[in-house]
């Protein structure tokens, strides 16, 4: 995890998007135990009630469960619903905005698509 926060975006959000970054990227599995509040809070340097906004709206998406004395955990399917919800928040911050701004330079399709292979071709 990075320690250091993007001024641009609350500090919760960045909590929360890296304990998901790591939920997509397979650092935590379904049943995993999730690091704690307070791990967070002390690795972060940041206040408690900080992480635990983070913290708690995984838990109400049903991406991290509590179990009570023992700590957080990665749920059934919580990498499923993060790549939807990404996927979903990509198409609409990106490809929504490609499209648009493609259309007003008449861009066609296939060169978009040339372009993207391109790009992703050089490993960018």
């Amino acid at each position: 995890m990075k320690r250091n926060f993007d001024e641009d975006k609350p500090i919760y959000i960045q909590v929360r998007e890296q304990i998901e970054d790591q939920i997509i990227n397979q650092q935590l599995k379904a049943n995993d135990q999730a690091p704690s509040t307070n791990q967070l809070v002390n690795y972060y340097k940041i206040n408690h009630a900080t992480v635990s906004k983070g913290i708690n709206q995984l838990v109400e998406e049903e991406i991290l469960f509590k179990k009570r004395g023992i700590g957080m955990f990665v749920a059934e399917g919580a990498r499923e619903k993060l790549l939807e919800k990404r996927r979903k928040s990509f198409m609409e911050d990106y490809i929504v905005t490609l499209v648009q701004e493609a259309n007003k330079l008449e861009i066609t399709t296939e060169d978009i698509l040339t372009y993207i292979k391109k790009v992703k071709g050089s490993g960018k």
